[in-house]
This record gives structure tokens, C-alpha cells and sequence, in this order.
């Protein structure tokens, strides 16, 4: 492993332990054991390493997502599993997730990171259209359908990260997102 990839590594495992705040390039330096100077031969800024950590962080979606196409599973078990692998995801990783899909000046940085967003809302987008070939989905203009579906799995997630959405509600992000699959299916 190189250094820019042990600092994007080293980003990643401070995120984990201590949200955005806790990467700064000093610390991200200290962690992999180079100057506080060396980051920055890397990286234009502290937001173009946490863009780096984002670009894996996409890449890993996009590869579950590319395989989960592949499995044998009808196509509204494979949605399903692709929503589990993002809910998953935003409970194991919440500081990742909110790096990915709520930290607009990580957004901002573009290039690669809007290349890896892309790609995996490519791959998701992949799954929606095979849903919609299976008649399990209505056909829409585009990857529209896809990126509705996408956003209301984020309302859930947000909603059960806040603490809104309850367990005596009978809902949680999964069975909220089986509940409009199925409107959408109209069962």
C-alpha cells in the first residue's frame, strides 16, 4: 500500500472512530506515521482526502451492487438486498454515510467522487430496470424511478437515525421500502 492509499485508510478508520471532525491531516499524518506535512503531497486539502475516502466508500457500494445483479434471486429480491446493503451501510458506517450522501463540500470536490457517485447509482439504477423489465416496477423516464426509490430509503434511514421512526410504529427502513415496492408492484 502506498502512502496516499494509507492515508485514505487511515481518514476512513478516523472517520469510523470520531465522525468528520476527527480527520484532520495532522491526525490522519500521526495515524500512518509520516509529517504533518507529507498529506498535503497527496492532497490539495483535508476535503479532497475525505473525497478519496468517499470514492471507496462508492466503489464498495457499486462492486455489492454489481454482484447482487448477478445473483440468482427474482428481481424484487435483488432490490431488496441492494436496499439492505445501503441500510446496512448507513448503520455500520454512519459517519461514512453521511460523508457520502450529506456533506455537500465533500460533494463539491467532484472529479473521481462524482465519477464513483455515478457509477453507483449506475449500478443501483441497473437493479431498478431489471425490476421494471420483470414488471415487479412501473417504467419511468430514465434511472427517475431509481433515484425516487434511492431517496426514500435515505428519508427512512435519516428517520431512524433521528429517532422518529420507532419500533411501535411497525415500520423500520426495510419494511417501509417492502410497503412502496409493493405499492409500486400493486399488491
Amino acid at each position: 500500500m502506498n502512502t496516499a492509499e494509507r492515508l485514505v485508510s487511515a481518514a476512513a478508520e478516523l472517520l469510523d472512530a470520531g465522525g468528520e471532525a476527527a480527520v484532520t491531516l495532522r491526525a490522519v499524518a500521526a495515524a500512518v506515521g509520516v509529517s504533518h506535512n507529507a498529506p498535503y503531497k497527496h492532497f490539495t486539502s483535508r476535503d479532497a482526502l475525505l473525497a478519496e475516502v468517499a470514492v471507496a466508500d462508492f466503489t464498495a457500494l457499486t462492486d455489492n451492487w454489481a454482484q447482487i445483479r448477478t445473483s440468482p434471486e427474482k428481481p424484487a429480491e435483488r432490490l431488496l438486498s441492494a436496499l439492505d446493503v445501503l441500510i446496512r451501510f448507513s448503520q455500520d458506517r454512519p459517519a461514512h454515510y453521511h460523508l457520502l450522501f450529506a456533506s455537500p463540500e465533500i460533494a463539491a470536490q467532484g472529479g473521481r467522487l462524482t465519477d464513483a457517485a455515478n457509477s453507483a447509482l449506475g449500478a443501483f439504477s441497473d437493479i431498478v430496470e431489471d425490476c421494471q423489465a420483470g414488471a415487479v416496477l412501473p417504467a419511468s423516464p430514465g434511472n427517475t424511478l431509481a433515484v425516487v426509490l434511492f431517496a426514500a430509503t435515505h428519508g427512512l434511514i435519516a428517520a431512524a437515525a433521528s429517532g422518529r421512526l420507532r419500533s411501535e410504529s411497525g415500520i423500520d427502513t426495510r419494511s417501509g421500502m417492502e410497503f412502496l415496492i409493493g405499492l409500486l408492484h400493486g399488491r
